[in-house]
């Protein structure tokens, strides 16, 4: 008892005089800093800068409210625990509160998607579809762009499944050939 009472005797008495006062930070982290570090990293989530955060945090309230710490080990050591753990939760709520903080991206490097952007890109498609024969054309017509199955589209076409297979199949690498080329 005698260690912590010496301790603690420092922590609880307000001290007007700027070297106790330091002395008084000193004893409360030197006492309790890495134990309630230890405590606030799991509550963070293994976060240590926030962790880091909070404990100084912690230890400057129990400073601000020390004529009115009690002066048991013990309950000093919940008190800390129960102001860092509420520190800790108005942290997780801030965070959820507000969007993660981004760096502003540099404007001259941004690219702003406009609708000439997809018609650009619905031409080149239509044309792409124009070098495809008419067989393999439809198949891509009934399957992707009127959202048929197989067998639907087999069917609409009067042809087996395979064959609609195997024309998407060489419909589609027709279509990269022909989209690649045009960039």
């Amino acid at each position: 008892m005698g260690r912590h009472s010496r301790i603690l005797r420092s922590v609880v008495v307000p001290v007007p005089d700027p070297v106790q006062d330091d002395d008084l930070a000193t004893a409360l982290y030197r006492e309790f800093g890495r134990p309630l570090l230890a405590f606030v990293i799991t509550l963070t989530g293994g976060d240590r800068l926030w962790a880091e955060d909070v404990v100084q945090e912690t230890l400057i309230r129990a400073w601000r409210n020390a004529d009115k710490l009690d002066r048991e080990p013990e309950m000093l050591r919940a008190w800390l625990h129960t102001v860092a753990r509420r520190i800790v939760i108005d942290g997780w709520r801030s965070r959820r509160a507000r969007p993660q903080e981004v760096e502003e991206p540099d404007a001259n490097l941004v690219g702003v998607p406009d609708e000439s952007d997809r018609t650009l890109a619905a031409m080149m498609l239509y044309e792409a579809l124009q070098t495809l024969s008419a067989e393999h054309r439809e198949a891509v017509l009934q399957t992707y762009l009127q959202d048929r199955t197989v067998n639907e589209a087999a069917a609409k076409l009067g042809v087996p499944p395979g064959t609609v297979k195997s024309r998407i199949y060489h419909a589609v690498r027709a279509l990269r050939r022909a989209l690649k080329e045009r960039g």
